[in-house]
């Protein structure tokens, strides 16, 4: 297998690298809150979720079979030469593994949080869906892992549920500015190991990588838009709001609360 031929540039591969994980895995965690501070998954897709978990599932195996397995590694080289290197570091490998655990707790809060008429509304229907989801994740699973355009399949789902709704309240931006972070940083990491090996076959060596991250990215500037521009606006001419992250309708005619407070 190739060398570094700077370790200036192996450091800040590293480096890069778990920043991008690191911002990547946290990622997980504002939406986990949001919904636990509210005690409600409104404004979450549940196709977001699962879909969420099949992309995972299927990048775990993925990146750990190229790290660990030697059979798939000699088959690598045998593709690309032997004068280069694994695209893959261990902490590629670390980041689907904690995001499905973070799944997990989110799949949990989506059993035993309130939902609304943009979801299941029974216990029932919700454990229903959770099964089907099982079953169709094991069905996609080997699919999603050759596929890296898994993460266009869930991503359009929640930013289609943020326009009907005409808001993103309920999905945690926090999450967005966090995997953007991620996917600038995994696209600098591989450039880096690019420009010390003279060679960009990394990128077509592990495509689904820089697919991943340039899919993201392109989807989190348009949920940027969605927060901060289209319905950020709606949400200034709000007149009155029980809690800044209710499930409750906004109510935005000032002369209908003044109604409400003359009939009382």
């Amino acid at each position: 297998m190739g060398s570094w031929n700077s370790i200036s540039m192996e450091i800040i591969y590293q480096v890069l690298g778990w920043i991008s994980i690191i911002c990547w895995a946290l990622a997980s965690y504002p939406q986990v809150i949001l919904n636990f501070r509210r005690k409600s998954v409104v404004g979450l897709s549940f196709d977001y979720v699962m879909l969420n978990c099949t992309k995972q599932s299927s990048y775990l195996i993925y990146n750990a079979t190229l790290f660990f397995s030697s059979t798939v590694q000699r088959q690598y080289f045998d593709k690309y030469g032997y004068d280069q290197m694994i695209p893959v570091a261990l902490s590629d490998v670390f980041f689907p593994f904690h995001s499905i655990l973070l799944i997990s707790v989110v799949s949990v809060q989506i059993v035993f949080f309130d939902v609304s008429a943009w979801q299941p509304e029974s216990l029932e229907d919700i454990h229903c869906y959770l099964c089907c989801s099982m079953v169709l994740r094991s069905s996609l699973l080997f699919y999603g892992s050759a596929n890296p355009f898994m993460a266009l399949a869930r991503l359009h789902i929640q930013a289609f549920l943020n326009f009907t709704r005409k808001s993103t309240v309920g999905f945690s931006i926090g999450n967005i500015v966090l995997d953007f972070t991620g996917g600038v940083g995994t696209l600098a990491q591989m450039s880096v190991q690019s420009i010390d090996q003279g060679s960009w076959v990394n990128f077509f060596g592990n495509i689904g990588k820089p697919l991943l991250a340039l899919v993201s990215i392109g989807f989190d500037l348009i949920f940027f838009y969605q927060h901060f521009v289209l319905y950020h606006i709606k949400a200034s001419r709000v007149s009155f709001q029980r809690d800044p992250e209710s499930t409750e309708p906004l109510i935005k005619d000032s002369d209908h609360l003044q109604g409400i407070a003359t009939t009382s």
